[in-house]
């Protein structure tokens, strides 16, 4: 996670800028990873346009990581976003509501 965050920090591409890696989920093997990303404050056409950012980086991001780190085979990487920030945030904010309107 943090060879991907120092990537993307490095990368010009401007969709990129608000982007934070959440998680990362290697295969047993470590032929695979899916990397799950949130970007706050996007709406859902900017989510789009992050993703497709992220797709389209996927190849210099593999070779900066085979570069990087001593593994034999550089993974084959996926990317997803995650939402689950948003959606507590979203959560915390109703229950929140919920009180105010108690205390009326």
């Amino acid at each position: 996670m943090r060879e991907l965050s120092d990537i993307l920090r490095k990368m010009k591409d401007p969709r990129l800028a608000m982007v934070n890696i959440l998680d990362v989920e290697l295969s047993r093997d470590l032929g695979y990873a899916k990397i799950f990303i949130s970007a706050m404050g996007e709406d859902e056409d900017d989510k789009e346009v992050v993703l497709e950012g992220m797709r389209n980086g996927l190849g210099y991001i593999r070779r900066e990581i085979a570069q990087r780190m001593s593994l034999r085979y550089a993974p084959e990487l996926s990317v997803e976003y995650d939402d689950t920030a948003e959606r507590a945030a979203r959560v915390t904010s109703l229950i929140n509501s919920i009180g105010d309107d108690e205390e009326d």
